[in-house]
């Protein structure tokens, strides 16, 4: 069983990593993938690491794509 991604400590989550876009949107990684690629969704590589702004997410699904 996966581990929500919602919080469970005293800091707020800020950026999600693909895995953790995936479940927090219901989005499937292609989904997410074809809208950056279609510049609908900003994707963020620091350290290595490929990082969806929450705020981008939650304008994303807001706006219904």
């Amino acid at each position: 069983m996966a581990k929500p991604v919602e919080q469970t400590s005293s800091f707020e989550i800020i950026a999600y990593r693909i895995p953790d876009a995936v479940r927090a949107s219901g989005l499937s990684r292609s989904t997410l993938y074809e809208l950056a690629a279609a510049k609908k969704l900003k994707l963020s590589k620091i350290g290595g690491r490929t990082l969806i702004a929450r705020a981008e997410l939650e304008r994303l699904i807001s706006e219904g794509a």
